[in-house]
């Protein structure tokens, strides 16, 4: 739900977006939500409801504060304003998952579908045997590489799987012809065949003439003139053809196909196919010893995949049919549904039960943000600093520019820069501006003033990005062994040809490999400077030494050296300076971020973490490496 940052990146850091489980239940992809479950749920709250009107008068005439859900330097983040956050972020996407889920909920509730503790926890038990894991080590699996923790696969995931299944399984039935065709495509007659696909018709007849004159050259005509690159590339064969899997009109022609006969032109939606018949293929022996197995296999797999598509089927129906009011962002619905969310077939999803539902979701995740943004709070506080809507207009617009956001008279243009980050994410200007350019401000603010740009910099950097370069093969290895054999070899036969082939032999570097050793230029000042030594010092022609970087060995070959791109400093020094300021900036305000960090107490309730202030460290800029940065970055504190 977040834009870019100032610097045109995803403002994401710290409040990622999951990557979606691409795992048994890609069905539910696009409405899994982090809801209670079922009955149990509601008997639970409603043994809390009886608790709480048991209690003694004078326990509920004093509530108790609720915890904070964090405390920074002292200073509290309470667990109204994180679900407020929560909500400003998620709210949309999480609000429609509950409502996905709600539909299955009353679906099952109507059909008299129950899922129990059992069912849910024998389904992660077969689901993590299938993977051949303990159950411990799937759940754990999935919450460190996938950031579900382990009840939100029960509500989020099994769940839904599990309620699906069993609606969709009381609607379809494997049918014997269902069987049958399965088994036919599985274990049938096939036909090897080769294939040329093209276009026009036209050229499917010209090609189809030169074919039947001549069939043996089949294979050659495929791969000169199909248009699918992956058989024309393999002359024209394709996998073989199976009764039951694809186009019928197309399997009838190839089955009727004699050996080395080829087929009329067979349209097939916008394209044309012409077959060459290899082999007609028997249909698999399978002995009567095996045969129950493999039809107890065929038939279990078969519902499967008949159930997983009528599940999909099932859940659109209902969700055409539910009738579904979304109150959340409609002023006029607000007024007249206080308190409400959204209405599923007249049953309410309230704030309070979507705020839970964010914060359940994300709110270690927009906590750990929260904290980042009190951090500057306080300090832009502590030495009397502040930002305004100027401040913010100043880096929205300088974005804009950097991006190349330009109108015709060459100003920024904010309008089309804003649009450009807003849009793919679906998120707000006001998000935008909170989450990526106000913590890139705050953070200018607080170390503006300590970089400077020498003229030192000015040098390296003019040295850097238009100063002469080397033009090199290289290659790049794993051990020193190896690269001592490859050097040899390459010193015996001192051709660029050679050395290239050579390249493409060993080197582990993809792009080495695949390109015959060739590697951009190198230049000064880029932050490898036993690799820029080496390469300066080489004539054209010469072959260097091996050269340790890490754990890689790399040898070069000097091509020759580029001309300088600009020769004259004054005409690009104002350019240069802004670049090197913007670099060593960015440096200055991650390592001002990390400090602040490192000097708080932070007690993070939520994530169960606690965080003792260091003794503050001294604001100093590091010194920035002198390419010109690839994007001028916002800054490091984002969402």
């Amino acid at each position: 739900m977040a834009g870019k940052d100032a610097s045109g990146r995803t403002p994401r850091t710290d409040f990622a977006r999951f990557a979606s489980l691409r795992i048994h239940v890609s069905v539910l992809a696009s409405f899994l939500a982090l809801v209670l479950l079922g009955a149990d749920s509601i008997g639970t709250r409603a043994v809390q409801a009886q608790q709480a009107k048991s209690a003694p008068v004078a326990a509920r005439s004093e509530p108790a504060q609720p915890a904070p859900m964090a405390v920074v330097n002292g200073e509290p983040i309470t667990r109204q304003t994180l679900t407020e956050e929560c909500i400003r972020r998620y709210s949309q996407e999480v609000l429609d998952s509950m409502v996905s889920k709600q539909i299955l909920l009353q679906a099952c509730q109507s059909q008299g579908v129950t899922i129990t503790q059992k069912d849910i926890e024998d389904e992660i038990q077969q689901v993590a045997t299938k993977f051949g894991l303990s159950v411990d080590r799937w759940l754990s699996l999935l919450e460190t590489e996938r950031n579900v923790n382990a009840q939100q696969y029960r509500n989020d995931i099994i769940w839904p799987t599990l309620a699906l299944r069993r609606l969709a399984s009381q609607q379809s039935a494997v049918s014997q012809d269902d069987f049958r065709k399965s088994f036919e495509a599985e274990y049938g007659p096939k036909v090897k065949a080769r294939l040329i696909v093209v276009s026009s018709r036209q050229k499917a007849d010209w090609v189809l003439q030169a074919a039947q004159a001549n069939p043996e050259t089949f294979a050659q005509l495929a791969k000169d003139h199909s248009e699918d690159r992956a058989t024309a590339s393999a002359y024209g064969v394709i996998p073989p053809i199976r009764k039951h899997v694809g186009d019928p009109n197309l399997e009838k022609v190839a089955f009727a196909l004699q050996e080395g006969q080829v087929s009329p032109v067979i349209p097939v939606g916008n394209q044309y196919l012409i077959l060459r018949c290899e082999k007609q293929l028997p249909q698999t022996y399978i002995s009567s010893e095996h045969l129950p197995q493999i039809e107890a296999q065929l038939k279990e797999r078969l519902a499967e995949q008949k159930t997983r598509v009528e599940a999909a089927d099932l859940f659109q129906q209902l969700q055409s049919k539910a009738q579904i009011v979304l109150v959340l962002k409609d002023a006029n619905l607000q007024r007249q549904h206080p308190n409400t969310a959204a209405l599923l077939n007249g049953r309410p999803i309230t704030m309070q039960q979507l705020g839970e539902e964010c914060l359940a979701r994300h709110g270690k995740d927009v906590l750990e943000g929260e904290i980042n943004r009190l951090l500057l709070i306080q300090e832009l506080r502590r030495t009397a600093r502040i930002v305004d809507e100027q401040d913010i207009d100043r880096e929205v617009t300088r974005a804009a520019e950097a991006y190349n956001f330009l109108k015709k008279d060459g100003s920024p243009d904010v309008e089309a820069w804003l649009k450009s980050v807003t849009e793919n994410d679906a998120t707000s200007i006001e998000l935008y501006v909170r989450d990526a350019v106000w913590p890139s401000v705050a953070l200018k603010k607080l170390v503006g003033e300590q970089v400077e740009v020498t003229p030192e910099d000015m040098q390296k950097g003019f040295e850097s990005n238009f100063g002469e370069r080397v033009e090199v093969l290289a290659i790049v290895l794993s051990n020193q062994r190896q690269a001592q054999t490859v050097w040899d070899m390459a010193r015996n036969n001192p051709t660029d040809q050679f050395f290239g082939e050579l390249a493409n032999q060993y080197s582990i570097e993809p792009s080495s490999r695949s390109n015959f050793g060739q590697v951009p230029p190198l230049r000064r000042h880029s932050g490898q400077p036993v690799l820029e030594k080496e390469a300066f010092r080489l004539k054209q022609g010469e072959l260097s030494g091996i050269i340790a970087m890490g754990d890689k060995y790399i040898i070069l070959r000097c091509l020759g050296r580029t001309q300088p791109v600009v020769k004259e400093f004054d005409a690009v020094k104002d350019e240069l300076h802004r670049d090197i300021q913007e670099k060593k900036l960015r440096l200055a305000m991650a390592k001002e971020f990390d400090r602040l960090k490192e000097s708080s107490q932070i007690d993070n309730f939520l994530a169960g973490t606690s965080q003792a202030g260091q003794l503050l460290s001294p604001r100093t800029a590091t010194p920035a490496s002198y390419d010109r940065p690839a994007s001028p970055a916002a800054g490091p504190v984002k969402r």
